[in-house]
């Protein structure tokens, strides 16, 4: 249950809406499943979840912009709504329609063609152009500007840690690896490979059933997780062979002869950077295709591009990782900034925004983190030219709390809450 609130124009109005699954006609859940664990019924139009095809990856759940698929960490897959098909097959209603004491819910079949052309839907919700939901609600009219009662309450979202040490490592790993290219170095070449197995590692973590994940493959054609798997698989032979050719080249060559090594040396530093940033960019997708407006591509494919490109160049040089560290600054100061910038620059309040609600979240409950991020990105500044080795380990530190905070402070489209929200002072930071 979810409540709605009047704006400027409609003080004191308040409506409570109760949501489900819409059952979407283009459901994003299923677009995005990288196994192929949705289904939408053809003669029925419900989009029903298969428990045991999930991996628990938990995509469906950042996909969804209304907020129904729900993790099941006792099952370690997710779960929805499937309308009680069996029931529903049994000539009963659902559940939801049999309790409700006030008969406020009904199932009934509609023309999904004149749904196509014009899909009017509820105020306060996440638009309906992308998923096409198939609930109408139906009753006294929703003014225009109401808002949902939860959108100002900065309640931080689930950290997602394994997401976030993955993220962090492979582009940390592919980073080095990068810079290997201009100073050979086995130390380097070692640390890059290390960083990035530990980040395939703990991708894995994040899944509710790791060993079904073979199935990657049937989700190629629309799913960017599906990709990102199939990307970084590619990927991953190339730290071992650079560490493999920086430890022991001279037995490599004894085995396969010297020609042999050499061009397969040259042909594996060739393919380091398009596989690497190919790599990468599938990541930066995956979040771009969830439809957040904080996750739009340019933001996230700034932030994990800089997070690689300054790897590769504190290695290199002092002066070049300052370069990539005065990107950073600006990108991270414009994203807490952008509510003070337009309010000066317009002499107006500005309006609610994903983007102010993610700096208010940023320097509010999540300002400890905030600080960290640029206490280690300035001390790996600092200590670059002292000692190249610390200067990574503070990088890897600011980075990993900037990936803490890319989950944690973005603002995740839902259906109207307010009733059932748990108040900030509750969470688990």
């Amino acid at each position: 249950v979810g409540l709605l609130e009047g704006g400027d124009d409609t003080p004191g109005f308040q409506q409570t809406v109760t949501t489900a699954c819409h059952h979407c006609l283009e459901p994003e859940c299923m677009h995005g499943c990288p196994v192929g664990a949705y289904e939408k019924e053809e003669d029925t139009g419900i989009v029903r979840h298969l428990d045991d095809q999930c991996i628990g990856c938990e995509y469906c759940v950042l996909k969804c912009p209304y907020d129904v698929p729900k993790y099941s960490h006792k099952r370690g897959i997710v779960r929805k709504c499937d309308m009680c098909h069996q029931r529903l097959a049994d000539g009963e209603a659902p559940a939801c329609v049999q309790a409700c004491p006030t008969e406020a819910i009904s199932i009934i079949k509609i023309d999904t063609a004149a749904l196509r052309a014009q899909n009017n839907f509820l105020p306060g919700a996440p638009a309906p152009d992308l998923t096409l939901p198939t609930t109408r609600y139906i009753g006294r009219d929703v003014p225009a500007d109401a808002t949902p009662a939860h959108r100002n309450r900065l309640v931080p979202q689930p950290a997602h840690w394994p997401l976030a040490l993955m993220l962090t490592l492979t582009q940390a790993g592919i980073g080095l690896l990068i810079s290997t290219l201009l100073i050979p170095s086995a130390a380097i070449t070692i640390a890059g490979a290390i960083l990035f197995n530990l980040g395939m590692v703990a991708a894995t973590l994040h899944l509710g059933k790791p060993l079904k994940a073979w199935r990657f493959f049937l989700g190629l054609k629309r799913s960017w997780l599906s990709r990102e798997i199939l990307a970084f698989s590619l990927f991953a032979p190339i730290p071992m062979l650079l560490l493999a050719f920086a430890v022991a080249k001279p037995t490599i060559a004894s085995v396969l002869g010297t020609e042999l090594t050499h061009w397969t040396h040259l042909a594996t530093q060739a393919s380091l950077i398009p596989v690497g940033l190919a790599a990468v960019f599938t990541s930066v997708m995956i979040y771009h295709d969830t439809g957040r407006k904080n996750w739009w591509l340019p933001y996230t494919g700034a932030a994990f591009y800089l997070t690689t490109f300054a790897f590769a160049a504190l290695p290199i040089s002092p002066l070049l990782f300052f370069l990539i560290f005065a990107g950073i600054m600006v990108f991270e100061s414009f994203q807490l900034c952008q509510t003070t910038l337009w309010e000066n620059y317009t002499g107006k309040k500005a309006e609610w925004s994903p983007a102010q609600y993610q700096a208010k979240l940023r320097l509010g409950p999540l300002r400890n983190i905030t600080t960290i991020r640029f206490a280690a990105l300035f001390g790996a500044l600092i200590l670059s030219v002292v000692n190249p080795w610390f200067g990574l380990s503070c990088l890897l530190v600011s980075e990993l709390a900037s990936r803490h905070l890319f989950f944690r402070s973005v603002y995740a489209p839902k259906m109207p809450g307010g009733l059932n929200i748990p108040q900030p002072h509750l969470q688990h930071n």
